[in-house]
């Protein structure tokens, strides 16, 4: 009578190889045996093994390490692989079947996965994280009107950049910043499908490939009517005399040198007012990437004398601001003002380049420079953006370099 459960629950769990082993076999009976290895760390590792014997050829098939798989739960798959081999099935052929199922299964479901569905499954895993309404339609009305017409319907695996370049031709040079953000909200899907190992290789979609098809994307049709810095603290000190929120909202934005969606689109959450500091989330920024803002004096003050009514710290349109500022200072345009900083910075500090590129959220350099400088410099930028706020809290009387505000906007743009 063959031998059956000659193990025991205390000797599964004590079991250790023989003197000078590196690896022992202890029987139950029935074809399952208990192997024992020595670990590198040390320890052991103990594993079910189901030996098995099938038109001459004998065969060794794994049941899985004895902490998963327990000494009853080993000894009911051995009995059922038994009654397998006596039906004239093959356990471990019948395992490579089953494996060869599932990845043709797998390999189906890809070669189905389109475009606009990864697309769909990377917003609604991230959608939730973007605090901003606005980026949230954007960013399903600028996939819906400029990429799912063309490639929507296509293998996510099968698409490749010349797809991506006729996505992206008609809009490259006549709305760039558009195509900007297109071209990374198309880049971020095809990261999802390449984590998701639903297409290999590289991404299609990324930027230098996109540069050597359409060239340099040139943002904005020109340059933003930009204050002089010579005139910013007189223009702050009029401007501090309206009482209205798009008044602080304006203030607050020149002071950060903030972007006007960065501004109207902040939330209490990103502020913490005890480490003067304003975070800005990855989805809400050009670059994709986080932005520490450090808060000058009056930048803090601003924030303290808002109201607490909802989640927004400038509740307003994007067109706010510039329709107040067209009332003081026509011509000119909020996004202009972080060109007048970048001019302040340039000539009143000595800070380097890259420094003040930062502040701006712009990218830094060269490789090189991006390699060598892997941290935000924050506390250079606190320096920095307190010396601007000391700037513009200032006015100077005119002189020969600088004219009154309001004189100096007559002669340009009459009374």
């Amino acid at each position: 009578m063959r031998q059956m459960n000659l193990l025991t629950e205390l000797q599964v769990k004590n079991a250790k190889p023989a003197k000078g082993k590196f690896v022992t076999r202890l029987l139950d009976g029935a074809n399952l045996y208990l192997q024992i290895t020595k670990s590198e760390s040390g320890g052991f590792n103990r594993n079910w093994i189901f030996r098995y014997e099938l038109d001459g050829e004998r065969h060794d098939l794994g049941l899985g390490p004895a902490h998963t798989v327990g000494l009853k739960e080993a000894r009911v798959k051995a009995a059922e692989l038994r009654l397998q081999i006596y039906d004239g099935i093959d356990p471990m052929q019948e395992r490579a079947d089953l494996k060869a199922e599932r990845l043709a299964q797998k390999a189906e479901k890809v070669k189905a996965t389109t475009f606009k569905a990864c697309a769909e499954a990377y917003y609604k895993i991230h959608h939730t994280s973007w605090s901003n309404e606005k980026h949230r339609k954007q960013w399903v009305s600028t996939l819906r009107d400029y990429v799912f017409p063309t490639i929507g319907d296509l293998n996510v695996g099968d698409i490749e950049t010349a797809h991506i370049e006729k996505v992206l031709a008609p809009i490259w040079g006549k709305i760039p910043e558009t195509a900007s953000r297109v071209q990374k909200r198309i880049e971020h899907v095809f990261n999802y499908a390449i984590a998701g190992k639903l297409r290999t290789g590289e991404n299609p979609a990324r930027r230098e490939y996109l540069k050597a098809l359409l060239g340099k994307i040139q943002r904005g049709n020109g340059h933003h009517a930009a204050l002089p810095f010579v005139e910013a603290p007189a223009f702050m000190a009029e401007l501090r005399k309206r009482d209205s929120v798009s008044a602080r909202c304006l203030e607050f934005t020149i002071l950060t040198a903030a972007r006007t969606g960065e501004a109207i689109g902040a939330v209490w959450d990103e502020i913490d007012v005890k480490k003067r500091l304003w975070t800005i989330p990855a989805e809400r920024m050009k670059s994709d990437r986080e932005h520490r803002v450090p808060l000058s004096d009056r930048a803090v003050e601003i924030l303290k004398s808002l109201p607490h009514r909802g989640k927004r710290v400038f509740p307003l349109s994007n067109m706010a601001m510039l329709e107040l500022l067209r009332g003081m200072s026509p011509g000119h345009t909020v996004h202009g003002f972080r060109s007048t900083f970048r001019d302040w910075a340039a000539e009143r500090t000595n800070y380097p380049e890259f420094v003040i590129e930062m502040a701006l959220a712009h990218a830094v350099g060269d490789d090189v420079v991006k390699a060598y400088k892997r941290t935000d410099l924050f506390e250079r930028r606190v320096r920095l953006m307190k010396q601007w706020g000391d700037f513009l809290a200032k006015p100077r009387p005119a002189t020969a370099q600088t004219v009154d505000l309001q004189t100096e906007r007559q002669r340009r743009f009459g009374s």
